[in-house]
């Protein structure tokens, strides 16, 4: 590829443990106008099982592998992690996650972690805290030479989160902003698309959410790079053998997004001139998911947990611009119609995420399943 340049807000999480299914969504009410103030975030969990005394899930390594990112570098910049209340143990949790799959450690002799907190005396909420070690240690690990900066969000109300986007795409060595929640739309959106743009160029990746047939926002956002969800099936040795959309990816097209140029020029039809939402997806099936450390209490529960969701893929695309290309929506949808288009994005061409016929099936080209497809280098 060339190297080209309201009213409801959730959380695109779901656990798993080696025994069961753990899903953890979070929703939260927001009013259109006035606006993004009226807002209480909540969760809503499903647990099987606690999580285990070693790894879970899948490893950097393997997912590296699935996506040939094996010899894509380390990265450089820094990648900003957007996540809403404080996770108290985020720096030793990343420690024993680099420890344990031998990525480098965040230390005062190599600064790669930093945590800026928008306000004081922020409240701990353990949903979000496990979000953040998610998104803070898959960054870390597809982009180990990259800065990972986590910016907490007093609360998860739409201006709290806005005000910590406005922060992140401000600093000057931010090269891409993950935001791993997203929202019902609301007929005033599109006011706030302004907040997704950066005069120093920073991307920005957004989770698609995990509810199936459905546009979000701010993935939605014509300056949103928006990330849906697939499944692995894997070998024994963990070479891949398929990857298929996921049920659960969030996918649609907008109400009050107009189609950007971007893909009127790649040729997405049926949508009757508006936003077609995911951009691109990856790896998001709880049964596929990764390993994460979390020593923040979870519903009593602490250590390793599988984890998936679109969440997933978020930092993890966001780590990819960190590794030195320019992964934005214009240069994509332009490099998924070239020759060699399959070099550098898989086509995932099997799944669905609801029962709505083509619309909610994955299919050659672009669907509003899975988007463009998954990395396979980062040529992009």
């Amino acid at each position: 590829m060339t190297n080209r340049v309201g009213k409801t807000i959730s959380l695109g999480l779901t656990i798993v443990t080696v025994f069961g299914v753990v899903v953890l969504s979070a929703t939260a009410s927001v009013r259109a106008a006035k606006p993004l103030d009226d807002f209480t975030a909540r969760l809503s969990l499903h647990v099987k099982r606690n999580s285990t005394s070693g790894p879970v899930g899948l490893s950097p390594a393997t997912i590296k592998s699935v996506y040939n990112l094996t010899n894509a570098g380390d990265g450089t910049g820094t990648i900003a992690i957007v996540d809403a209340y404080d996770s108290p143990t985020i720096q030793g949790d990343l420690n024993i996650f680099s420890t344990q799959f031998g990525l480098p450690q965040c230390n005062t002799a190599n600064p790669c972690f930093e945590k800026h907190q928008m306000t004081n005396h922020i409240n701990v909420n353990s949903g979000w805290a496990l979000e953040a070690s998610l998104d803070v240690e898959w960054a870390h690990a597809i982009a180990p030479g990259a800065k990972v900066l986590l910016v907490e969000a007093k609360s998860a109300s739409g201006s709290d989160l806005l005000n910590a986007v406005n922060y992140a795409r401000n600093r000057a060595d931010v090269v891409a902003v993950s935001m791993s929640w997203g929202s019902g739309e609301f007929s005033s959106e599109a006011i706030n698309d302004s907040y997704f743009t950066s005069t120093r160029g920073a991307a920005f990746f957004a989770s698609s959410g995990d509810s199936g047939t459905g546009a979000e926002w701010p993935a939605v956002s014509p300056n949103v790079i928006g990330v849906g969800g697939t499944s692995l099936s894997l070998a024994a040795d963990g070479t891949l053998l398929s990857e298929t959309a996921w049920s659960g990816s969030g996918g649609g097209v907008s109400r009050y997004e107009s189609m950007p140029g971007y893909q009127t020029t790649y040729g997405v039809l049926g949508t009757n001139g508006k936003r077609a939402v995911p951009d691109v997806s990856y790896n998001a099936d709880p049964a596929s998911g990764v390993a994460v450390y979390d020593s923040t209490r979870y519903s009593g529960m602490s250590g390793w947990f599988q984890v998936g969701g679109t969440s997933a893929g978020a930092p993890q695309w966001a780590a990819t611009k960190a590794l030195g290309h320019n992964v934005y929506n214009n240069a994509l949808y332009q490099d998924a119609k070239l020759s060699n288009a399959a070099s550098f994005l898989r086509d995932i061409t099997a799944g669905t995420n609801g029962a709505c016929g083509v619309i909610c099936t994955a299919t050659g080209g672009y669907d509003t399943v899975t988007g463009l497809g998954s990395p396979l280098t980062t040529e992009f």
